[in-house]
């Protein structure tokens, strides 16, 4: 059996405003195995960033707090630990690429020195040895002429170098667990594909375990080894990559893949827009927070938060409406009349 990295559970991280108390994650649980990739996706405020940034104790206090739940990591509880046991964690143990690298990346320092930073902090190198490491990770990274590029600043980068940057930063001390937030945002997408090909590779070399937040179903369908759906701070779905795009059970899940352009189909087909807006997080029902753009809820949808249940290996769910009655409503979907089966 694969190497247990990360089991997050019963994860809640809460804001606490003037206006009132932001629920951003409510009761979310996971696991990570050794090499093995976790798609988190949803709508943006669903809570897939708070989720990462909880797992690194990143989420700045006060406003924000982890008020229920353990992030257990390799056997050690990381809400227990002390704030300077948790820096030696970040960057030896979880290392984070960041959604935007333009505000994640100093724009003062030189790229090689925020590189070797990390390095000297984690590893116990010198500068010069550090610095040599330094550009030997922008070359692994695909930055080509990396012995020059690294006296170079963030702005004489493209938004591509800069990812790639931030990749080589995160992977210096050979992290166990890569979190990669929305690493193609606002790249093109040849760049896209590069970015996600240097992702596989670092992962491959290093035999880590990634997770990977994202809203793009491309990017999961090519990387990852089991989805979690969130929406409104919880959890409505988990499971295989292949259970969660061809035997989905939630209805937010069906949203999400309607809304996927689609190009083996023989007729051309409209996306199908999910209806409503996303749940104001000061504001969520007991129940489902779908419950108040779905089109098949109930009564108990908006009243209880339906207990997980579970649909197929390793695939849960969570929704009231009955499993039969599911796989019907799912078949009267015309873009799924070919992934049900």
């Amino acid at each position: 059996m694969a190497e247990r990295l990360l089991e997050v559970s019963g994860l809640s991280t809460h804001f606490f405003t003037h206006a009132g108390v932001v629920k951003a994650v409510n009761g979310v649980s996971f696991t990570l195995d050794r090499q093995e990739t976790l798609g988190i996706v949803g709508e943006s405020g669903s809570g897939k960033t708070v989720t990462a940034l909880s797992v690194m104790r990143l989420v700045p206090d006060p406003p924000g707090k982890v008020v229920a739940g353990s992030i257990d990591l390799k056997g050690r509880d990381l809400l227990a630990i002390s704030e300077d046991e948790m820096r030696q964690v970040r960057g030896n143990d979880i290392a984070m690429i960041f959604q935007d690298p333009m505000t994640s990346l100093n724009p003062v320092y030189k790229v090689g020195d925020q590189i070797a930073e990390a390095v000297m902090l984690h590893q116990d190198k010198g500068k010069k040895e550090a610095w040599n490491m330094a550009a030997e990770l922008l070359k692994r990274v695909g930055i080509p002429d990396a012995k020059h590029r690294v006296t170079q600043y963030p702005h004489e980068f493209s938004g591509g170098m800069r990812q790639r940057a931030m990749i080589a930063m995160a992977i210096s001390c050979n992290p166990d667990i890569l979190i990669a937030d929305e690493p193609t945002t606002a790249l093109d997408v040849t760049i896209q594909a590069q970015i996600i090909e240097v992702v596989i590779e670092m992962q491959q070399a290093y035999h880590s375990g990634v997770i990977l937040i994202t809203h793009d179903l491309g990017v999961v369908a090519e990387m990852s080894d089991k989805v979690m759906v969130m929406y409104g701070g919880r959890t409505v779905e988990y499971g295989p990559v292949d259970e969660i795009f061809y035997n989905a059970h939630h209805p937010y899940t069906w949203g999400l893949l309607g809304s996927l352009p689609r190009l083996d189909l023989a007729e051309k087909t409209r996306l199908t827009p999910i209806r409503g807006n996303p749940p104001d997080l000061m504001l969520l029902p007991e129940g489902c927070p779908f419950s108040g753009r779905c089109g098949y809820e109930r009564l108990e949808c908006r009243a209880v938060w339906p207990q997980l249940e579970i649909v197929g290996p390793e695939h849960g769910v969570h929704c009231h409406i009955p499993a039969d009655e599911r796989l019907a409503r799912r078949a009267e979907l015309p873009r799924f009349l070919d992934q049900a089966s």
